[in-house]
């Protein structure tokens, strides 16, 4: 293809860019609109509600999850960053003139978007393990304030706990099993601090033990244990930065190919020793970032 057909390609690919940005902005500036003019100078309904739905078939809408901000397109499922993949992968076919890379970029968007996912829950994890926190040294303020159990737990709240928080406080309010709601909520991904905490709820209710100081040291175990995780990961920095250094050497070594005039592109998409090597060159590669990763999980297990 030309450079005009190139340049064409990348412009289309820009303009789409700025639509969907503009599309995701255009929501916050009504709320901002309605915030300061109390709703005046709204929009006809029919007419809002015809552009919004051409709107999320032509750009798509946001969608707030536990994996961040997403794109939702209809019934294809929420996209997210990962969606970058296909334009690299269609511009690197335009310049090598071959659908090898637009397949690949398929693949890549899939495996990237299993990654930001485990990111995603990796990221609500720590979010529960702070609130477990959060949670049990509110309560036990509340008790040396002088307080009644359930009552503690009701002004101190269960934020970022979810729907199991939301039962665990109606268990409280209305004199049902506080134990087995903890319980159930220690069954999230970072809330097990939880079952401390419903141990020395039963223990305080059924024996009359302190329970603030159950609280206060159960709070005190799990902050130890977030900043040895913290600690640990500060260290597992170096490591990550450097395998994500070795995976771009390859993407590094086609550019300088390119630069020097050899067109890299040529030999790996459209001759069979190029094919044979980017098949051989894809394996080694997945199998480095596979082990350090590996080596990495292993670490954090620890």
């Amino acid at each position: 293809m030309s450079a005009v057909g190139v340049a064409l390609v990348v412009a289309a690919l820009c303009a789409a860019a700025a639509v969907r940005l503009a599309g995701g902005r255009r929501d916050d500036v009504r709320r901002r609109a309605r915030a300061l003019f109390g709703g005046a100078g709204e929009a006809d309904p029919a007419v809002g509600w015809r552009g919004e739905r051409v709107r999320k078939w032509c750009v798509g809408r946001v969608v707030e999850g536990e994996a961040g901000r997403r794109w939702s397109f209809g019934r294809w499922g929420g996209v997210g960053r990962e969606i970058w993949c296909l334009p690299a992968g269609l511009v690197l076919g335009v310049l090598g003139g071959s659908v090898l890379p637009l397949l690949a970029s398929v693949v890549g968007l899939l495996l990237v978007r299993r990654w930001l996912a485990s990111r995603g829950a990796v990221r609500a994890r720590d979010r529960r393990a702070a609130a477990v926190i959060g949670l049990c040294a509110a309560v036990a303020g509340e008790l040396r304030a002088g307080r009644q159990p359930a009552q503690a737990l009701l002004a101190a709240g269960a934020p970022g706990l979810g729907a199991a928080g939301s039962a665990v406080l109606a268990a409280a309010r209305y004199g049902g099993d506080v134990v087995r709601a903890l319980r159930e909520a220690a069954r999230l991904s970072g809330a097990a601090g939880l079952t401390g905490m419903a141990a020395c709820w039963q223990v305080a209710v059924e024996g009359g033990a302190g329970l603030a100081s159950g609280l206060e040291r159960i709070a005190a175990g799990l902050r130890a244990q977030r900043d040895q995780r913290d600690e640990l990961r500060a260290q597992l920095a170096g490591p990550r930065a450097t395998a994500l250094m070795l995976a771009l050497l390859p993407v590094a070594g086609l550019l300088m190919g390119s630069a020097l005039g050899a067109d890299p592109l040529r030999v790996l998409l459209h001759t069979p020793a190029g094919w044979g090597c980017l098949a051989v060159g894809g394996l080694l590669e997945w199998c480095g970032v596979a082990w350090t990763v590996r080596i990495v999980q292993a670490a954090e297990d620890r």
